[in-house]
């Protein structure tokens, strides 16, 4: 039997009243990627194949961090790691937690809502994105006026699936698309919001979508979904 090594879980020092605390949602991703990561492959895919991973909408950067770990653990897997996000303070305070975990400008950020800001070049570039999106559906109490910073971390629109269905339509222009490499995304999506739906926007884009894993917290299941492109 294998063993499965310890790999440190990110320090978070900074988290601003904008941001939420990482919480079960983000260790749902963690924990997949440490138990599901070998010295020849992450997730199945080759390490020597992963040049370019991005966490979008970083957030703290918990998730880009916890790649940061992945790398110091297992030496063939060297890929450059992007974090993007619509907020300026979530870059501010992730860049914060890059240096109180040791590690120094490891991490290109980029400001940007969704994939808008990236530039030409990184399309067509990633093996690896995770995004963590605002999934839970707008409450019918929450005036438009009197929204703020922190409700872009949780408000995924109307149906809950508003920034994932436009996450998933921009998605293939910036995946890799070397079919040997097999590169794919993985996102958390809640029971509360509808499945058909997603699957439905997944169609429309020739991906597949497969469920991972889920857990139950309190009031909803949560679910690790990956994407990939269909082989040609």
């Amino acid at each position: 039997m294998v063993k499965i090594p310890e790999i440190k879980d990110p320090i978070i020092k900074a988290c601003n009243e904008a941001l939420y605390y990482p919480s079960d949602d983000s260790y749902l991703l963690i924990d997949y990627f440490y138990s599901h990561t070998t010295p020849e492959s992450f997730d199945g895919i080759k390490l020597e194949f992963i040049n370019n991973i991005l966490d979008m909408g970083t957030g703290t950067g918990i998730i880009a961090l916890s790649f940061l770990y992945l790398k110091q653990e297992y030496q063939n897997l060297n890929p450059h790691i992007y974090a993007s996000d619509v907020l300026e303070s979530a870059i501010k305070c992730a860049r914060i937690n890059e240096k109180a975990n040791n590690f120094q400008e490891e991490i290109t950020f980029i400001l940007s809502d969704l994939f808008s800001n990236f530039p030409s070049s990184l399309k067509n570039s990633f093996d690896v994105i995770v995004f963590n999106p605002p999934y839970l559906p707008s409450s019918d109490l929450l005036n438009e006026t009197k929204k703020n910073d922190k409700d872009l971390c949780w408000d995924g629109g109307n149906t809950g699936i508003e920034i994932l269905g436009d996450f998933i339509t921009q998605l293939k222009d910036f995946l890799h698309q070397e079919s040997s490499k097999n590169a794919r995304s993985y996102f958390i999506s809640s029971s509360r919001t509808d499945s058909n739906k997603i699957d439905k926007i997944v169609e429309k884009n020739e991906l597949k979508r497969e469920i991972l894993c889920k857990k139950r917290f309190f009031f909803e299941d949560l679910f690790l979904n990956r994407l990939e492109m269909f082989s040609i």
